[in-house]
């Protein structure tokens, strides 16, 4: 799929120099003049250009860099979701490394903005787009039936999704198999005798843990074990109450499955305040892996995904885009599960 569209073509292009130049009757060298502080120009004439900009809801540097078409050297990254949540991920942390890794060797900036819902991330691309703030984005947490991938399109906007693939097909991708990693887990849990097993998992709109949940009970089914799945944000309070929905359908010897390590965290505190002992009456697997895991006592098995070098493709892929190349789905290598002592006593601490 190529990510070099033309953004200046077609339907919804936007205008140039040269249309300002000719809504106010000026040359397009005033119009240059005006946005870039020059002289040459009488103060009428630029106060004039710079309200029609005003008008536009553009300041001036921008303005003048989406008139002229001027690359603007920045990628932009933005996620919709509350700030403690990306804050308390280290997921999110690791990404923005990887991929600043790679735009610093190639002197480029990274915009990264947190906003409250996804009509405010759609609402910022077309900003962004407007205004040439940024040559391209990247896309995560994508949703079932989710109308970024086809706004990005029409905006001609290039931009590369992160950690989950788009049905359709309209924007390339780089991702881990989702399906192949919860099998791991579920395949680990089994062979450990736990005939009982509960997922607390994400919001089903996520394209990623939608596919999770899927695998989870094609797994559970095909390896004989009662299965519950028990939804929650991403919070450890709201973790914590999926925990106690989840016990209700559990039997020891059992297993928890908890969408990231913030979650597994909350679920083994609230499993304590129960008498439930870890690994002993529960095990306990996260499907994000970070230092929260080793430093929990006993330490989380989790997936581990080299989430650095995730973000450091999906920077390269994206800028490979932004040049006008022909881009494809990535997949990165399947993630590997750290067998520790929350689901096997027998495995040394540190």
């Amino acid at each position: 799929m190529a990510g070099g569209t033309n953004r200046a073509g077609g339907q919804g292009r936007r205008p140039r120099a040269r249309d300002i130049a000719d809504v106010l009757g000026v040359s397009q060298t005033a119009v240059s003049f005006a946005l870039n502080g020059r002289p040459g120009i009488s103060e009428e004439t630029r106060e004039r250009i710079l309200s029609k900009v005003r008008e536009m809801g553009w300041s001036p540097n921008s303005a003048a860099r989406a008139l002229t078409g001027a690359r603007s050297s920045t990628l932009g990254f933005a996620v919709a979701r509350a700030p403690e949540d990306v804050g308390s991920e280290a997921f999110f942390l690791q990404l923005i490394a990887g991929m600043q890794s790679v735009l610093s060797a190639q002197r480029y900036g990274l915009l990264f903005q947190v906003v409250p819902s996804i009509k405010e991330e759609i609402a910022l691309y077309r900003r962004w787009s407007e205004e040439n703030r940024v040559d391209g984005v990247v896309v995560v947490d994508l949703r079932v039936d989710d109308d970024r991938p086809r706004v990005l399109k029409e905006l001609g906007l290039p931009a590369l999704i992160a950690g989950a693939r788009d049905p359709l097909g309209r924007i390339p991708s780089v991702s881990f198999d989702d399906a192949v990693a919860m099998r791991t887990v579920v395949d680990h849990l089994v062979s450990l005798g736990h005939r009982a097993i509960a997922y607390v998992s994400g919001e089903p709109a996520f394209e990623h843990i939608r596919r999770r949940r899927e695998a989870f009970t094609a797994a559970t089914e095909e390896g004989g074990v009662a299965a519950a799945v028990e939804t929650a944000d991403f919070t450890a309070e709201d973790s914590a109450r999926a925990t106690l929905a989840a016990l209700a359908h559990m039997d020891s010897p059992g297993a928890l499955v908890f969408e990231n390590e913030v979650m597994a965290v909350a679920g083994i505190e609230t499993l304590r305040t129960r008498g439930r002992s870890v690994p002993g009456d529960l095990a306990v697997v996260s499907m994000e892996d970070s230092l929260i895991c080793t430093a929990m006592r006993p330490q989380i098995t989790a997936l581990h995904r080299d989430t650095l070098r995730f973000g450091a493709v999906a920077a390269q892929q994206l800028r490979r885009a932004v040049d006008g190349e022909d881009v494809r789905t990535r997949d990165m290598p399947p993630s590997r599960l750290m067998i520790r002592g929350s689901t096997d006593p027998s495995v040394e601490a540190g």
